[in-house]
């Protein structure tokens, strides 16, 4: 230290440089391509060296990546049900008048344009063919029509009824399921609720004797007299063996059923001068009506009620027959007849068409007819549309179709930005429309009230309107919901909320294991989330409502990202 102080207090020398020997200038050269050689295998060894470095780094980020989970919390808000959408506008109610048949146009009374009311005139075309085909197809109705009555009277002689009260006085005997012809005798049936008895009275008495007159009746072999009336005069000549001319009187009385035919009996009269006006002579009674009961149609034997001297009311079934082709004959017939009746009315309403009216109140929107001109089969000649009402159809799916109503009221707007109210009329749930996103969507349709004539047909309109809404609800992302299927392969919604242990609503799922380097599709107890239950509500194009299974504030499982290891760290 001592030495190296009084060196550095010693007084200073600075000695002569070595002289440098001098180099020739090839030789400066040539160390100059050596540097230049030396410096760039410097550089490139350092890209090298770069580059494998950031190669490095980029397989290391890229065998690294890893899944990890996006979470949000379930937030207490306020979700609406939106739809959305456009609409082609059309006429609520038109018509188009279309030609069946050929024809020479007589008289055209309305043009393109005109405003028509119901049942105005339009045209009349006279066509021939039109008249023909309308006479034909009534004729045909009207015979089938003879045929099916016909087959009903057929079909209900099969059963042989009382015309009348009686008494059966003589029978048929038939087994079951004999076959039995059309007009075969059944029975005689005799009206003896009334007896009449035929008398002769002289042409003294012409004026004295009258239909409705009441007499006494005698029968002297129950010594009674019974009351009766004048039911028919018959000015026959009835000529005695002393030589006088009588007429004839038909009397009917009420038989008290102690009385039949047979029985002798007398009437007499009063004149108008209280005189007795008596018969030429005794009748004997007679059952008042007399009739042969036959078959009018044929068929095998259901069931019989014959029994001689029974007394039978109007209508008692007496004779019940089978057939095997009546029921099928009068469907066949049926079918015919409505068929026939389905042409008639197509033929009515087609010549209708040649003297046309306005079948609804509206606009001509379309009139093709000229005077003399000839038109023909299939021609639409007339088209008339009421714009005072339109119609916008639009489609709402599964998810809010439930909160659509009859009457509630949607806000249209057209291209120029002309806003339009519509109401809805009608939900079609029968027709449903699977769109790519599986959801199903359902035809509303929109009235609206276009008087003021602003709203064309054709005009597309943009609707938007909200459904329904929920406010102090919970709401998560929707991805947040997940749809597991059980043992049984029923599906149920659940969310994975992250809990410091197992919540007492959580349920089991089978998730499998991930292999490595995979992306997981749901989270596990060991990541600290847990499925749990919920029942799901609105939702929009981002969240869904949670109805139940949540409280609001847990912290759910959405989805996983993965981090690809961007940071150099």
């Amino acid at each position: 230290m001592a030495e190296m102080t009084q060196q550095a207090n010693a007084p200073t020398q600075t000695p002569a440089p070595p002289q440098k020997p001098q180099k020739s200038k090839e030789q400066l050269q040539k160390r100059k391509k050596r540097t230049k050689s030396i410096i760039a295998a410097v550089i490139i060894l350092a890209a090298v060296g770069v580059g494998g470095f950031f190669l490095y780094r980029f397989l290391t980020a890229q065998n690294g990546a890893e899944s990890q989970i996006q979470s949000q919390v379930a937030e207490i808000s306020s979700i609406q049900s939106t739809v959305q959408g456009s609409g082609n506008a059309k006429a609520k109610e038109s018509a188009a008048i279309t030609l069946t048949q050929g024809g020479t146009v007589q008289e055209v009374f309305v043009t393109a344009g005109d405003t028509v009311t119901k049942g105005q005139p339009l045209y009349t075309i006279r066509s021939q063919a039109a008249e023909d085909e309308v006479a034909a197809a009534q004729e045909k109705v009207t015979n089938l029509q003879k045929d099916m009555a016909d087959l009903v009277e057929k079909a209900n002689n099969l059963t042989v009824r009382a015309p009348f009260a009686g008494k059966l006085v003589e029978v048929s005997e038939f087994q079951i399921d004999d076959k039995v012809s059309e007009g075969a005798a059944v029975c005689t049936l005799a009206n003896d609720k009334k007896l009449k008895l035929s008398l002769y009275f002289s042409y003294a008495y012409e004026n004295d004797i009258s239909v409705g007159q009441r007499v006494q009746v005698s029968i002297p072999a129950v010594m009674d007299t019974f009351p009766g009336t004048v039911e028919k005069i018959n000015k026959v000549s009835y000529i005695s063996p002393e030589g006088s001319v009588y007429f004839e009187v038909i009397v009917v009385f009420d038989n008290p059923n102690t009385l039949t035919e047979g029985m002798t009996a007398s009437a007499t009269l009063t004149a108008a001068d209280g005189t007795a006006i008596y018969p030429y002579q005794n009748g004997e009674t007679e059952y008042y009506e007399v009739r042969k009961i036959v078959t009018e149609s044929q068929g095998p034997v259901l069931s019989q009620n014959l029994l001689r001297y029974a007394n039978v009311n109007a209508g008692d079934a007496l004779l019940v027959l089978g057939s095997d082709t009546i029921d099928s004959d009068i469907r066949a017939k049926q079918k015919e007849i409505d068929d026939a009746t389905t042409k008639l009315t197509e033929a009515q309403k087609a010549l209708a068409n040649f003297n046309a009216t306005a079948p609804i109140d509206g606009t001509v929107t379309s009139c093709t007819l000229t005077p003399g001109a000839e038109v023909k089969s299939g021609d639409t000649v007339i088209t008339i549309s009421n714009n005072t009402n339109m119609v916008v159809q639009i489609t709402v799916d599964d998810r809010n179709i439930s909160f659509v109503q009859p009457g509630m009221t949607v806000d249209l707007t057209d291209y120029n930005g002309n806003v339009f109210v519509g109401t809805v009329s009608s939900i079609d749930m029968s027709i449903g429309e699977n769109s790519s996103n599986g959801m199903t969507s359902y035809p509303v349709t929109l009235d609206v009230d276009n008087s003021a004539g602003t709203l064309l047909a054709g005009m597309w309109l943009d609707y938007s309107f909200v459904a329904s809404q929920s406010d102090q609800c919970v709401v998560v992302p929707m991805q947040a919901v997940k749809y597991v299927s059980d043992a049984d392969g029923n599906t149920s919604s659940v969310v994975f909320i992250q809990a410091d242990e197992k919540p007492e609503n959580a349920v089991e799922l089978d998730i499998p294991e991930v292999e490595p380097g995979q992306t997981p599709t749901y989270p596990t107890e060991a990541d600290g989330y847990y499925p749990v239950p919920v029942t799901t509500g609105l939702s929009d194009n981002y969240n869904v409502e949670i109805k139940e299974g949540l409280q609001g504030g847990e912290t759910v499982f959405v989805n996983y990202y993965v981090d690809q290891g961007s940071s150099w760290g």
